[in-house]
């Protein structure tokens, strides 16, 4: 149980492979970020292209995503330090009665840039999906398909899929199970996960709340822990934030923008007092300078 009396609490998150975890609230939270405050996202280790839509690694490619761009004579597509590392945990909101009544629940979607989606990433070339109209009747057996077996999503929706070069090539679906084979690279916790973080010490948008919370009340998350940091003595933490339109997790940005504006005001008004009391005679000549031969 963590509570602090601000506009944002931490919830550390342990070793443990899946637990509850409970934070209580005293402000009124609205985004859920996960921060992973010794880890470096190396910058270098991917390959755009990969992410646009190419199903084939050049020896460009290659050579950027090394050492993370074949395992064995697999492809990893995509390939590189940042996509195969990706952040995995799943945390599932948990709500109380109350909670659920209030119809108050974790939004996964919106959480990345828009431009992003748009230009950035891009299921391969060549792939194909269909949504079945009976879960009973969708089979993969034709060679019209790459999968394996039937995807089901989370409304009980059953899919067929066909991404090419499958037996050479592992994808994001395949390296990570929560990544569903429909979506791809297209996943919103993969997009957030892909913009390059400046810091070691960084955030990473996992969720939101279209509703709030009263003082008080207890959060609950339930926690899949898969990213493991013991390893280099690394750690992550789950943080409960409120937003507000300068951002979510300080004001100190919103307070240089008002900063700055106010000076250009006073500025704007200074220049207006003195055009106000001596104003400049347009065309005046006495400004006009003569070059003397």
């Amino acid at each position: 149980m963590v509570s602090l009396g601000l506009a944002w609490l931490h919830c550390w998150i342990w070793k443990q492979s899946s637990y509850v975890l409970r934070c209580t609230v005293l402000s009124v939270p609205y985004t859920v970020s996960c921060v992973m405050p010794v880890i470096f996202q190396h910058s270098y280790s991917s390959f755009d292209t990969k992410l646009l839509g190419s199903p084939d690694q050049t020896k460009l490619a290659s050579e950027f995503c090394d050492p993370l761009n074949k395992l064995g004579n697999i492809t990893l597509n995509p390939c590189g330090l940042i996509a195969n590392t990706f952040f995995n945990d799943v945390i599932t909101f948990v709500p109380n009665i109350e909670q659920t009544d209030a119809q108050i629940q974790m939004t996964e979607s919106g959480i990345a840039w828009t431009s992003d989606l748009e230009y950035k990433f891009r299921q391969p070339d060549e792939f194909k999906s269909e949504k079945c109209d009976d879960c009973n009747d969708c089979t993969c057996e034709s060679p019209d398909w790459s999968c394996k077996e039937k995807y089901v999503d989370s409304d009980g929706e059953c899919f067929r899929y066909f991404y090419p070069n499958d037996d050479t090539t592992q994808y994001l679906h395949e390296t990570y199970d929560m990544i569903s084979p429909i979506v791809g690279v297209t996943d919103e916790h993969f997009v957030v996960w892909m913009r390059i973080a400046s810091h070691p010490h960084f955030r990473k948008l996992y969720g939101y709340f279209e509703n709030g919370f009263k003082a008080g009340d207890t959060v609950t998350f339930h926690i899949d822990n898969r990213w493991i940091v013991n390893n280099f003595k690394g750690s992550k933490s789950l943080v409960i934030t409120t937003t507000s339109a300068f951002g979510g997790k300080s004001g100190e940005l919103g307070g240089c923008f008002i900063g700055v504006g106010g000076i250009c005001l006073l500025a704007a008004l200074f220049f207006a007092l003195k055009h106000f009391i001596k104003p400049r005679k347009l065309a005046d000549e006495k400004y006009l300078k003569y070059k003397v031969e």
